[in-house]
């Protein structure tokens, strides 16, 4: 058991300029002059480095025919109206630049602050073709949870490109992602910079080996009618790991997800809990979460060691995912100290 109680709820947003790459890129990037000199002189960038930078700023080039996640051939012709189908791939066209390119977003775009005021069309799981062809896309992003299919049939026969990316739930998956939607929105080299930033953060702030790593169980709530430890598949499980941490769904033998279980919670003694926001607001902030399987009885519990994030960056795998690894290795290190 630890000693002391100590309440960790961690803000929801990570600001922009907070000295990280991956947040500070979040919004669409200044115009960057495209001389490069072979010659550096003192103060000036070397001419690789401007080279870098250029083909960040570069503009689309399209027409570009890409096989996307499910085998499909698909052609983007223009992306001066994108409709990102996954709050994550919405911020990940914001990271790239193209931000001011997106018409609208589904209801679980929620980062970056533009993204969430744009008009919405619906959730990604129960997308209609009526809501989305209203606003004439060039292109449609998504991932595998997108759906109905038949909604998404109809969007094809329509003539609307509809490129579904990886969602890998895996430290590969975020750089992954970037590099899919920006070959599809013909940008390959802002993506590959951008990617490249993220698996540097991700490599540099991963824990190899602990000497007494906290047992961490990822929670997805949603008042008392959805109450779930996440598993293997949720991008939180990795993130427990590369943090310092036992996924406490690997103990409990949880793959896909797994309904609360007040006993079996009991028996493995979690040390801390990894909540999204919205859930933890749900069930009444920390009070009402204490309440739910037994929690309040767990080293967890009694020590109040409690991490809030913002759902989309929790459970999105997306341009973030480096600070948030980051965040969490400082934070189960502060929260398990003696």
């Amino acid at each position: 058991m630890r000693s002391g109680a100590r309440t960790f709820i961690l803000a929801t947003v990570l600001l922009a300029g907070c000295g990280s790459s991956t947040a500070s890129t979040s919004v669409p990037a200044a115009p960057i002059a495209t001389t490069t000199t072979s010659v550096a002189t003192v103060g000036e960038p070397k001419a690789e480095e401007v080279d870098v930078a250029n083909k960040a700023a570069a503009a689309p080039v399209l027409p570009v025919t890409v096989l996307d996640h499910v085998g499909n051939e698909v052609t983007i012709a223009a992306v001066d109206r994108i409709i990102p189908l996954d709050g994550t791939v919405a911020e990940v066209v914001f990271a790239l630049g193209l931000g001011a390119n997106v018409v609208a977003t589904d209801l679980s775009a929620t980062y970056p602050p533009e993204a969430d005021a744009l008009p919405e069309i619906g959730y990604q799981r129960s997308l209609t073709a009526e809501s989305i062809a209203r606003f004439a896309p060039t292109v449609l992003l998504a991932t595998e949870i997108a759906g109905p299919e038949g909604a998404l049939d109809d969007l094809r026969r329509l003539g609307y490109p509809l490129v579904i990316v990886p969602n890998e739930a895996s430290p590969e998956g975020p750089a992954a992602k970037i590099r899919a939607v920006a070959a599809a929105l013909g940008v390959p080299e802002r993506g590959e910079v951008l990617a490249v930033e993220l698996e540097t953060t991700i490599a540099s702030n991963r824990v190899e080996s602990a000497d007494d790593p906290p047992i961490v169980i990822s929670l997805y709530l949603r008042g008392e009618s959805t109450q779930f430890v996440l598993g293997e598949a949720s991008a939180t499980h990795w993130l427990i790991e590369a943090a310092g941490g036992i996924d406490a769904a690997d103990l409990l033998g949880i793959g896909e997800g797994s309904p609360v279980n007040a006993e079996a919670i009991l028996a493995i003694e979690p040390d801390i809990i990894l909540v999204p926001d919205a859930g933890l607001d749900s069930v009444g902030g920390i009070e009402g979460l204490m309440d739910v399987g037994g929690l309040g009885q767990t080293p967890a519990g009694q020590n109040l060691a409690v991490i809030s994030r913002d759902d989309q960056l929790l459970l999105g795998n997306g341009p973030r995912t480096g600070a948030l690894l980051a965040e969490l290795r400082t934070a189960f290190e502060e929260l398990t100290a003696p």
